[in-house]
């Protein structure tokens, strides 16, 4: 029975609020009801206009007539609108706002493309701003024009700006009422422009009438000088000096320095006139002389030597907006994400008993006696505290985990001995119906919509059905291993999608490697947003282990220039860094830019290892030791976590780790450095390690139907020209490969093997080469150098193979005894 009233509540009819709800929010509602709105704006902004044309004729046939007796004189107004637009018009013009009713027509036009998403204003800001200007512009209107009224038949503050205007100057006169309406301006312009206070500060300190003052004494100063510096050089003797200083006594301070250094000038008998004249500046330090600076007739420059980009202020021009490019960007909505109804997570409360039963019972019967025991129901997990009594060792516990599991029948359980924190011994057990955590349900959270986080990634549910979050900036770069299906790729597109819903395309760019050319490519309609590539590849999306190697050193370039950049603008990291240039402290035309955080995310990690070995290894971990500074973060995975793969130095970089169930317990030692990672019982079961800490979580479930909904929406949106462009790496010995530069003298002993190899097969692939021959990539490719130098194989065309030449084993064999 119980069952069946569960199911009927389940189907019970939305109800009618409900339907009406839905009914308003449905985009085609929303659209139609933005198309009315906009038509209806074109239609009173001409009653408006052509008020003013035939407003006079009309108003001794609308004026004190009621609207329905107009109608019936249909046609008899010359408003180009009709009856009801004369009226309308008469009604906004005279009797209510005046001029300032134009400003309704502003707020029903934005009305109308919000209903219509073609903008992404906020209604209550542009209807706050409305009002205001509209009663502020009906009383301005009235008070100027006040007197004229009497002579037109427009009242261009409108009858109630009239009123108002009539009653503040009867209560406090015409000066109150300009200060009033003077007020009022300025606050409402202080509301709405950042640059009013500062421009209202500059003003008010009269510091522009400061600047013509102080211009205008230099001047005086300067045609002082040289009256003075005239006289002074047509004196011959000391004596003739001594009387000319006592006429310039009252002068200028700084004349008489002057003069005392030419008197000593002439007593060394060394007087050369540059030399007084530079004294001046560097003996008198009443002030300073500016650079490039007209002192006494001579040009004196003064190279004052600063650091690269301090005495940079743009602050003038406003704070930077990174987002402005993109102004018009909708981050992607919840209603995108599937909603799976899963119900109410209702307990089982019999399961509960029984288990709790039973692990006592088993725990008794190997003569371990339980003080008490409690249970946390978590969305696919329950966790058992049980507190032994004095006396019991924790490892005879711990060795009875393969009994408990036998006595609850469960697909595995874990035992934590003891937990962290906590005077307990945790057993956790899997629930015999566990529920889907869905990535709508965490994104939706108000944990994650409210999060501060530079980077955040949502990765699902704790054991207590808590919202699970981490900051990736602060890992820095994040592991993740785990057996095939086990939900590794879900757990991905988990941690891009939980950053596609938190940041802006200015702020992210994403550099995706995927070796299996599938699990990446629903990301490709976002390129113009939020990828990064090299500026020569085809596709952001990296299927080409070759181009893995381009990349991943172009990354650490990209590495050593923000370095550089870091270093000159004095900053440690790069939220500093973007800080500064952000308020404009930092110099665009020195290399200044505003840097995004790229995240690298790499599929089958291991398959790299297997082909390119060093080649991958080294630039990804020089990016892992020191890329945390600039910005680059690091996400990779295997499903092989073995030792060859996992190196030491990997492991050494990656402190954060990400573990879905593997096969043995050596894998999740490798992965962990503890076992666990064994015990999990798949289907987004994972654990969670950030140097000691160890947390289980529930992977919120996100399918690719979703992934791709996601990407589409963002990708229809107005993006950038180009994906992000990462910098050009040019290899040690690229000059080498190209065609010409390859010295066929000194030709591989394979060469002429894999020569006809390719020709027999019609197939110039560098894989192949390594196949048949056992050797590795490196002498691989030099052989395809060559053989490209010899005309034998086209040139490289991305990912595609290479076009053999030759045609036949005649034509070869001609060729290659023509390069004996």
């Amino acid at each position: 029975m119980a069952k069946k009233s569960n199911t009927k509540q389940t189907t019970v009819t939305p109800g009618f609020f409900t339907l009406l709800k839905e009914f308003f929010t449905n985009e085609r509602t929303r659209f139609i009801s933005g198309l009315i709105i906009s038509f209806v704006t074109v239609y009173v902004g001409l009653s408006l206009i052509s008020f003013f044309f035939t407003g006079g004729i009309d108003q001794s046939k609308i004026d004190n007539v009621p609207l329905g007796d107009l109608v019936l004189n249909k046609g008899s107004v010359s408003n180009w609108t009709g009856v009801r637009g004369a009226y309308l018009a008469d009604l906004l013009m005279n009797r209510w706002f005046g001029i300032s009713s134009f400003v309704i027509l502003f707020f029903l036009g934005s009305l109308g493309a919000k209903l219509m998403n073609l903008n992404n204003v906020s209604l209550l800001r542009r209807f706050i701003f409305s009002a205001t200007l509209l009663i502020w512009g009906s009383l301005f209107f009235a008070f100027v024009f006040l007197k004229g009224y009497e002579d037109t038949f427009i009242y261009l503050g409108g009858q109630h700006g009239y009123y108002l205007s009539e009653k503040m100057i009867n209560n406090i006169g015409v000066p109150g009422t300009f200060l009033f309406i003077l007020g009022t301006f300025l606050i409402i312009a202080v509301f709405c422009s950042k640059r009013t206070i500062p421009f209202l500060q500059k003003l008010l300190s009269f510091s522009w009438f400061k600047r013509h003052f102080d211009k205008k004494k230099s001047t005086l100063s300067e045609s002082v000088e040289e009256e003075s510096g005239d006289l002074i050089a047509e004196f011959d003797t000391e004596k003739e000096l001594e009387e000319a200083e006592s006429q310039f006594e009252n002068k200028a301070p700084a004349e008489k320095t002057v003069r005392l250094t030419y008197a000593d000038a002439i007593e060394e008998d060394s007087f050369e006139i540059n030399v007084p004249q530079g004294e001046e500046v560097y003996e008198s330090f009443a002030e300073p002389a500016r650079p490039s600076e007209v002192v006494d007739d001579v040009l004196f420059t003064i190279d004052v030597p600063t650091g690269d980009d301090e005495v940079y202020d743009g602050s003038s021009m406003g704070e930077y907006d990174p987002k402005l490019d993109l102004s018009q960007y909708r981050y992607p909505t919840t209603d995108l994400l599937k909603k799976y109804d899963v119900g109410d997570h209702q307990v089982d409360m019999e399961e509960q008993k029984a288990n709790q039963t039973r692990i006592k019972t088993t725990l008794e019967n190997f003569g371990i006696n339980i003080a008490s025991i409690k249970a946390t129901v978590g969305p696919t997990l329950t966790l058992y505290e049980v507190i032994p009594e004095a006396g019991v060792r924790i490892s005879k516990i711990r060795n009875l985990e393969d009994d408990i599991a036998l006595s609850l029948s469960a697909l595995g359980i874990r035992i934590i001995a003891p937990m962290p924190g906590k005077g307990t011994i945790g057993i956790e057990v899997p629930n015999k119906d566990p529920q889907i955590v869905s990535m709508q349900s965490v994104i939706a959270s108000r944990k994650f919509q409210e999060c501060k986080y530079d980077l955040p990634v949502a990765l699902g549910k704790t054991i207590t059905n808590e919202i699970y979050m981490f900051d990736l900036c602060k890992m820095p770069h994040l592991l993740v291993a785990g057996a095939t299906g086990q939900g590794k790729s879900v757990g991905l597109n988990a941690i891009i999608t939980s950053l596609l819903y938190k940041k802006h395309p200015s702020e992210l760019k994403f550099v995706l490697v995927d070796p299996k050319m599938v699990e990446f490519s629903i990301y490709s309609e976002i390129e113009r947003h939020y990828l990064a590539k090299l500026p020569d590849a085809d596709k952001a999306i990296i299927t080409d282990f070759t181009k893995v190697i381009q990349t991943l050193n172009s990354l650490c370039k990209e590495m050593d220039d923000r370095y550089d950049l870091l270093m000159k603008a004095h900053t440690r990291n790069i939220k500093e860094y973007n800080e500064k240039f952000i308020k404009r402290r930092l110099n665009p035309e020195k290399g200044h830019k505003y840097m995004p955080y790229i995240v690298v995310i790499i599929d089958e990690f291991g398959d790299l290892i297997m082909t390119a070995g060093k080649e991958i290894e080294l630039p990804i971990a020089r990016i892992a030791q020191k890329a945390r500074a600039v910005g680059i973060h690091m996400v990779i995975a295997t499903q092989r976590p073995s030792t060859n793969i996992i190196t030491g130095t990997i492991k050494a970089n990656f402190p954060a780790r990400l573990a879905f169930r593997v096969s043995s317990m050596i894998d999740s030692r490798t992965i962990l450095d503890s076992p666990g990672a064994n015990q999990l019982i798949g289907r987004g079961d994972l654990l969670f390690s950030q140097g000691n800490d160890m947390i289980r979580v529930q992977c919120a479930f996100v399918d690719t139907p979703e992934v791709e909904q996601v990407a589409s929406f963002i990708g229809s949106q107005q993006g950038y020209p180009t994906a992000f462009q990462l910098p050009e790496y040019v290899g040690e010995n690229d000059g080498d490969k190209m065609p010409g530069a390859v010295d066929l003298s000194d030709r591989d002993p394979l060469f002429d093997e894999a020569a006809r190899l390719l020709v027999i097969q019609q197939q110039g692939s560098t894989s192949l080469i390594q196949r048949k021959f056992a050797i590795g990539y490196n002498r691989a490719g030099r052989l395809m150098d060559q053989l490209e130098a010899a005309g034998i194989v086209g040139p490289f065309e991305g990912s595609k193979a290479r076009q053999v030449l030759i045609q036949d084993e005649y034509n070869l064999e001609r060729l290659l005894n023509s390069l004996k």
